[in-house]
């Protein structure tokens, strides 16, 4: 390998060998699971004068950082590359819906103290799981592929413009779906605080984003030069679930 940085498209990029590849993908997926189990159901607020309050999901200011991860995947290894993260990450949310819902069903042993906490965390309706799922799969996609098209149209110039431009995509998806699925009509949701919590996690998302753009554009710099490596997706099939 020249010093030069190679740029790398369809059979030869699926063919390289990476060398951080594998740690992203592991902090990706824990970053995932660990913002659905603690972060996902409970709203929060912040103060407003007059003694109003402005509702936002907890798990916002910990859940972007997958989508800032996902960018840094599809902007140094290719959407290929994302695209197989993302179904890791979808097959770990599988199973760890399918683990709470065991765990939870168990009966207790005498004299447990804890089933109704228990169930009361870990107990996910299928209407929250339904929708955590769905709302991850549409919006990490709708990231990648916007991320990818906007590298070709820019030729790899100006990050910062993708980032947050993909960003406002997948995030706006993802809080559309996510919320509104799981919520709505629930005792606790009324409808006015439940648009609430939608537009204000699409705003503090693409936020976290743009303030993180200097963290972000220091990943990917040092990953390009470690991993010697520039993707552009002129000629990736962005099916979903094309095989490569």
């Amino acid at each position: 390998m020249t010093g030069d940085r190679q740029r790398l498209e369809g059979q030869a990029l699926a063919r390289a060998n990476f060398r951080y590849y594998e740690y992203i993908m592991a902090a990706f997926v824990a970053i995932l699971l660990l913002s659905n189990i603690i972060g996902a159901s409970k709203p929060s607020y912040i103060p407003l004068p007059g003694g109003e309050q402005w509702s936002f999901g907890a798990g916002v200011l910990f859940f972007p950082v997958s989508y800032i991860i996902g960018d840094v995947l599809t902007e140094v290894y290719g959407y290929a590359h994302a695209r197989r993260v993302i179904w890791t990450g979808f097959a770990a949310l599988v199973f760890m819906a399918f683990m709470a819902t065991v765990v939870v069903a168990l009966p207790p042993a005498k004299d447990w103290p804890g089933q109704d906490a228990y169930e009361f965390v870990f107990g996910n309706s299928w209407r929250i799981v339904l929708a955590s799922m769905t709302a991850f799969w549409a919006g990490e996609f709708a990231n990648s592929f916007v991320l990818a098209k906007m590298k070709i149209w820019t030729g790899g110039k100006y990050l910062w413009t993708r980032t947050i431009g993909s960003t406002v995509v997948g995030q706006g998806l993802d809080s559309l779906i996510f919320y509104p699925l799981a919520f709505y009509g629930l005792a606790g949701w009324p409808i006015e605080q439940l648009w609430q919590v939608v537009i204000s996690q699409w705003i503090i998302k693409t936020a976290w984003e743009a303030v993180l753009t200097p963290v972000t554009y220091l990943v990917v710099n040092f990953l390009k030069r470690r991993e010697g490596v520039e993707a552009f997706d002129s000629g990736t099939d962005f099916s979903p679930f094309a095989k490569a």
